[in-house]
């Protein structure tokens, strides 16, 4: 397994059977290429590692993950790779691909991209205090990470739309309602209920539970590798509006967005 000490906003740790791996980018965990590569790299080394039954996902922090950060009006969006893909979501894909058994712990907001590396997981434990957001439509551009599959997939179309459209955030409560969450504890037990969910699904056999998770998820990698390639374009093409531009503004300046449709 890679050494943590080279990767600071990325740190790995593994208790018997069960892998955490915390993001240290307080208090929001904005990320970026380097956060995201930092991430599945350690999900390949413990998808390599024989040990690791379960991973737990966390954070440090006030947020679990933030998203991408726009606060800088001045913030310019990744560029496509030369296939054309937004490079986050090609390492988003990574994360997708690791074929052990993933548990969230959102013990803070999950918020555009955020919530997106928390619909990497299998199951997300989390708390009232949370806040979830699919806020791309009010930054003014197409949603990406892959949760264009991935949302509709949990929590079903409708819902979902409801969440694209609005970019509403909604409380943990709401998300364990709706089926976004599977586990709903006070803030200070989030961490602590994420490592006892992981641990119990870690004393299965851990051939049988992936082989079983590959069963649940077959296809899913690929769907997701099709929504990136087509959100990427969709977003690439927003990203020269000036809607785009009026969105990230009215964030900075914390006012509601004058979109005109151009």
């Amino acid at each position: 397994m890679s050494d943590p000490a080279f990767v600071p906003d990325v740190h790995v740790e593994l208790d018997g059977a069960v892998a955490t791996v915390e993001m240290r980018r307080p208090p929001h965990n904005f990320f970026d290429i380097p956060l995201l590569q930092h991430l599945a790299d350690a999900f390949e080394d413990l998808e390599a590692d024989r040990r690791c039954h379960a991973i737990v996902l966390a954070a440090q922090g006030t947020a679990f993950c933030a998203g991408a950060d726009f606060s800088n009006r001045d913030a310019t969006p990744p560029q496509r790779s030369p296939r054309g893909v937004n490079p986050v979501y090609a390492e988003a894909l990574r994360l997708f691909a690791c074929g052990k058994p993933v548990v969230a712990a959102v013990h803070g907001a999950a918020v555009g991209g955020g919530l997106g590396l928390a619909l990497v997981a299998d199951f997300r434990v989390t708390c009232a205090e949370a806040k979830f957001s699919a806020n791309f439509n009010r930054l003014g551009f197409h949603p990406g990470f892959g949760l264009s599959v991935t949302l509709p997939r949990l929590i079903g179309t409708q819902q979902a739309a409801l969440m694209f459209y609005t970019g509403r955030r909604i409380g943990g409560a709401e998300a364990h309602a709706i089926g976004l969450a599977d586990g709903l504890v006070p803030q200070d037990q989030v961490r602590a209920e994420s490592l006892k969910l992981a641990r119990e699904i870690a004393t299965s056999a851990p051939l049988a539970v992936q082989s079983t998770r590959a069963t649940l998820r077959r296809g899913l990698v690929e769907q997701i590798r099709n929504a990136v390639a087509h959100e990427s374009t969709e977003q690439n093409a927003q990203f020269k509006t000036a809607d785009f531009r009026e969105g990230v503004a009215a964030m900075a300046e914390r006012r509601e967005p004058r979109f005109r449709g151009e």
